[in-house]
C-alpha cells in the first residue's frame, strides 16, 4: 500500500501505541516481553493520529444537492449547490481514553469546517448564480477502537467498533446573483441538508481510516526479525492486547528461534510484575526467558564454539599458547611435543543461563575446552580436556532501536575432564585460563553482543530519554517516542 510519509508516520504513532493494549487477556501463557504504553504515550499518539485524520477529513467529497423552492406570488423555482470544497477542517481538542477490558475511545471536541462552493437558481426564464461560504461549527466526534490479534500470524488487528458525531450549528453566507436574497429565505433547509451530509461523511471517513490505513499498516508490522543465518526473534502477540485504567499492554512471545529447526524451548517465561512507572511514553519488560532462548538456539547450533590460537594473544603477553610455555606448567607437554603451537577449542557444553536480579545480571555458561598440539603437518594431537565453570557479569544497555550487552569475568573454576599427557594438577593452568578467557574469548563474544538485538518497534521510530532498570526476572526498558520522516 502506498503511503504518504507524514501520514504513515503519524498513523504509525497511533498504531504503535494502540496496538499494544486494548481487549481482555484470555491466555495463561506468560509472555517473554511485555510492551506497555502509558497515558503520556497515548497523548502523543492522539496528537499525531488526529493530524492524519484531519487531512483525511479535508479530502471529503461533498455531493451536489439541489431542490425546489416556492414563494408566494412568485411561484416555483429550482436551486443547486455544487463544486463544494473544504477549505479547512480544524480539530483543536482531542483525546484518547483507556477503556479497561474493552479498548480505546477517541474523542474530538469543538471541531469546525470551512466550506466554499457555488450555487445557481432558476425561476422561469430567469437564471442566476453566485458563490457561498459555509461554516460547520462545534462538531463532536467519538469513536471506539477495539483490538484483537491473528493467532496464526501473531499480528494485531483493529476495528472501529463505533462512531458518532454531532454538529452544533451550520451557517451559510450567500453572495452574488439576483436571486441570492431569495435563497436566503430558505437557508435553514440548506443548512439542514449540509448537516445531514456531513454527519454521514465524517464517520465514514473515521471508520475507513481505521479499517484501511491502520489495519493495512498493522499487517506490514514485522512480528519476526532475522538476526543472522542461525536465529530469528519472534515478537508475535500471544493474546489480544489488554487495556487497564492506566496502561495499554501488549503480550509478546519475545523468543529466539532456530531458522533451521524451530521448536518450542523446554522452559517457559516467568511472570513479570512491571512497576507502575508513568514517566515515559513506552516501557518494555524483557524477561530472562528472552535471553535464555537465545543461548539455547546458538548453543544447539554450535555457534558458541570457538578456536583460540597463539596469534590471538597480544604479542607483549608473557602467556603463550605453545608447548614450550605449557611445558613450564606441565613438563610432559613439552617433552612429547617440543617447539609446537597450542590450540584451544572452546565450546558450551550446555545452554548458557542468564539470571536477572535487582542487583544485576549473572551469566553462567558451562564451558569445556580441549587443548591440542599443532603438529608440523597441521594435524592436531589432543592434550587434555578442561571443564570451565564461570560466573560472568552482564551489563545490558539500550540504543534507540536495540539492546546491546557486555560481559566481564567474575570467576573461573577449572576441572580436568581428561588428559592425554598423563596426570597433572589443574591448578597450574588457572593463571593462563584466567588470562586467555578475558583476553581472547570475551572480546569475540562482546563484539557480537555490541551488534545488539532489535527491539519490537516500527520503522522510522526514534526513541530518546532511554532508561534501563533490572528487576526480578526481567529488565525494564523505558523511553519516549518520536517519529521522523
Amino acid at each position: 500500500m502506498a503511503r504518504h510519509p507524514d501520514n504513515a508516520l503519524r498513523w504509525a504513532t497511533l498504531l504503535l501505541l494502540a496496538t499494544l493494549g486494548t481487549a481482555a487477556l484470555v491466555t495463561t501463557t506468560n509472555p517473554g516481553v511485555v510492551a506497555r504504553i502509558t497515558q503520556k504515550g497515548l497523548d502523543y499518539a492522539c496528537q499525531q493520529g488526529v493530524a492524519v485524520l484531519q487531512k483525511e477529513l479535508e479530502k471529503m467529497k461533498i455531493p451536489t444537492f439541489s431542490g425546489s423552492f416556492k414563494v408566494k406570488h412568485l411561484g416555483k423555482g429550482r436551486y443547486s449547490f455544487y463544486s463544494m470544497v473544504i477549505r479547512g477542517f480544524q480539530l483543536p481538542s482531542s483525546q484518547i481514553k483507556l477503556v479497561p477490558n474493552k479498548g480505546l475511545d477517541l474523542s474530538i471536541r469543538n471541531a469546525n469546517i470551512k466550506i466554499s462552493g457555488k450555487w445557481k437558481a432558476r425561476k422561469n426564464f430567469i437564471k442566476t448564480r453566485g458563490n457561498f461560504d459555509l461554516s460547520v461549527e462545534s462538531i463532536s466526534i467519538s469513536a471506539g477502537l477495539n483490538m484483537s490479534f491473528d493467532p496464526t500470524s501473531g499480528h494485531p488487528t483493529i476495528i472501529c467498533s463505533s462512531c458518532n458525531n454531532y454538529i452544533n450549528s451550520v451557517r451559510v453566507h450567500i453572495s452574488g446573483g439576483h436571486l441570492g436574497w431569495l435563497i436566503q429565505l430558505f437557508h435553514k433547509k440548506i443548512e439542514s441538508s449540509i448537516r445531514k451530509t456531513m454527519n454521514n461523511k465524517i464517520c465514514q471517513v473515521v471508520t475507513s481510516s481505521v479499517s484501511s490505513r491502520l489495519q493495512s499498516y498493522l499487517k506490514t508490522l514485522p512480528v519476526t526479525y532475522k538476526i543472522d543465518r542461525i536465529a530469528g526473534i519472534s515478537y508475535s502477540l500471544v493474546a489480544p492486547p489488554t487495556a487497564t485504567a492506566d496502561n495499554l499492554d501488549g503480550h509478546l512471545k519475545g523468543e529466539f528461534f532456530s531458522l533451521a529447526h524451530p521448536r518450542s524451548p523446554p522452559f517457559t517465561p516467568p511472570a513479570m510484575a512491571l512497576p507502575p512507572d508513568h514517566d515515559h511514553m513506552v516501557y518494555l519488560g524483557i524477561s530472562d526467558y528472552f535471553f535464555n532462548t537465545a543461548g539455547l538456539v546458538y548453543q544447539e547450533a554450535g555457534a558458541l564454539n570457538m578456536t583460540i590460537t597463539d596469534d590471538m594473544i597480544p604479542k607483549k603477553s608473557k602467556f603463550r599458547l605453545t608447548t614450550d610455555f605449557l611445558g613450564t606448567l606441565i613438563p610432559q607437554v613439552a617433552q612429547m611435543f617440543p617447539n609446537m603451537t597450542v590450540q584451544f577449542n572452546v565450546w558450551a557444553s550446555s545452554p548458557p543461563h542468564l539470571t536477572m536480579r535487582p542487583a544485576g545480571l549473572i551469566f553462567t555458561p558451562t564451558l569445556e575446552t580441549q587443548a591440542f598440539a599443532v603438529l608440523p603437518n597441521s594435524s592436531l594431537a589432543p592434550l587434555f580436556v578442561l571443564g570451565l565453570s564461570t560466573n560472568l557479569s552482564m551489563e545490558v544497555s539500550a540504543r534507540p532501536d536495540r539492546l546491546v550487552g557486555q560481559l566481564s569475568l567474575d570467576k573461573l573454576l577449572l576441572e580436568l575432564k581428561h588428559s592425554d599427557v598423563g596426570s597433572f594438577s589443574v591448578e597450574v593452568l588457572q593463571a593462563i585460563m584466567n588470562y586467555v578467557v578475558p583476553t581472547a574469548v570475551l572480546p569475540k563474544v562482546n563484539e557480537r553482543l555490541q551488534e545488539g538485538f532489535p527491539l519490537p518497534m516500527p520503522e522510522n521510530v526514534q526513541l530518546f530519554n532511554l532508561v534501563l532498570q533490572t528487576h526480578q526476572d526481567f529488565l525494564l526498558f523505558g523511553a519516549d517516542v518520536h517519529y521522523s520522516g
